[in-house]
């Protein structure tokens, strides 16, 4: 055993080392096996592209329906109401210079024939001091009398006096065929009761209201604007329409889940701005609201009627319209740029409506807007059109690695 440590384990020391030695040489000579560099992560992404387009951006308001001319009918006269027309009723539609309503006018047709008699009686008065006033002076002639007579001699005072009650009673007879005149309701123009207050058999006074009435050959809509909407509209001044055109206007409604359209124009801007609100407000017209007039062959909009308006605004050339959801924090879109990497572009907004947006800097017509949303977009990730064949950026194509589809679409 002693002669076994003395001899052969150094000798297996040795192999073992010369083993260990070769294995190492074998190991450095062998091939390594070739290093791949990670494939760069690509997004599929929604996006469409951007088309310049010339176009008016319309202005939208509210508001309610509203007559043209609105009148409160009272009495002129006092008596008994003894005729009321058929259409003098709530909703009632009546000609111009139809008659409403008729006081009795018994007691003014009686007032008249004694204006008229009385005016006859002054008019024979005045004659007869003109007469005489005549008759004086012959009379200063023919006494040989020399110069001009005096006024009391030719009676100029007594016809003066007579001159005036024959003007009085004309005075008393116009006022007397007036009273007559009223004694019948009517107002000069077409349109609508919208309160009937009085009947037949009430008596009425000076001053009593008997209804309210409305004209229907237009109706106007009061239309509010911000100072932003009014900055996309050429509106006419309110002290100088001049000659250029109103805008038009399309009214809409919706009411008992029915949809209905007008169309109708501005016609003038009320000349201050509501101390409140800073609004200032534009007044639209429609033609012939309940069609009975042959004016128009639209639907009837009644007053009253609440409307959404979409103004026609001021046009603008080369605008890109984009849904509202692509413009991110401080205007900026998302762009699929040059061999398909993302880009971060900032952009000059004309107008941002809840729906869409209107750009008139910053993204040229053709270039495709990513619509998908992102949570961190990093400029310079490789990007994938959703459904389009897109060319390779380098070398290698983007597809070539790890592509991946995030976020939604907005």
């Amino acid at each position: 055993m002693r002669n076994f440590f003395r001899y052969i384990l150094p000798l297996g020391v040795i192999a073992l080392s010369i083993l260990i030695v070769i294995s190492l040489v074998l190991v450095a000579k062998s091939k390594r096996p070739e290093r791949k560099e990670a494939k760069e992560q690509v997004m599929i992404v929604d996006a469409i592209q951007a088309e310049a387009v010339s176009l008016n951006l319309p202005v939208f308001s509210q508001g309610s329906v509203k007559p043209r001319t609105e009148t409160t009918v009272v009495a002129e006269v006092s008596g008994k109401i003894v005729d009321v027309s058929p259409n003098f009723i709530s909703g009632g539609f009546f000609r111009k210079g139809e008659v409403l309503l008729q006081i009795d006018p018994s007691d003014y047709e009686t007032a008249l024939k004694r204006a008229q008699a009385n005016l006859a009686s002054r008019k024979a008065q005045h004659a007869e001091q003109k007469a005489r006033s005549e008759q004086a002076l012959k009379d200063w002639s023919n006494l040989g009398r020399t110069g001009e007579p005096s006024d009391l001699t030719l009676r100029k005072p007594q016809l003066a006096e007579a001159l005036a009650n024959v003007q009085a009673a004309e005075a008393d007879l116009q006022k007397a065929q007036r009273d007559l005149q009223r004694t019948q309701i009517n107002v000069p123009y077409d349109g609508l009761v919208r309160i009937k207050k009085a009947d037949i058999g009430q008596y009425v006074t000076p001053g009593t209201p008997l209804g309210v009435t409305f004209a229907i050959d237009s109706a106007e809509i009061r239309l509010p604007l911000s100072a932003t909407d009014v900055s996309f509209l050429d509106l006419p001044s309110a002290t100088d329409p001049g000659d250029k055109p109103f805008p038009r206007v399309r009214l809409r409604s919706d009411s008992a889940g029915l949809s209905a359209e007008w169309q109708a124009e501005i016609i003038r801007t009320e000349g201050v701005i509501d101390e409140k609100s800073r609004v200032t407000y534009a007044v639209a017209r429609v033609i012939d609201p309940y069609g009975v007039l042959g004016l128009s062959t639209q639907s009837e909009l009644r007053v009253g009627t609440f409307v959404r308006a979409e103004i026609e605004g001021v046009q603008v050339d080369n605008a890109i319209v984009l849904p509202r959801a692509v413009l991110g924090t401080n205007n900026t879109v998302l762009v699929a740029g040059k061999n398909n990497k993302l880009e971060i572009r900032p952009v000059s907004v004309i107008r941002a409506e809840p729906k869409n947006v209107y750009i008139s800097d910053g993204i040229e017509s053709g270039e495709f807007v990513i619509t998908t949303l992102l949570d961190a977009p990093i400029a310079g990730t490789p990007v994938v059109i959703s459904g389009q064949d897109n060319p390779s950026s380098g070398p290698e194509s983007p597809t070539d690695g790890v592509v991946a589809s995030v976020g939604a679409e907005q």
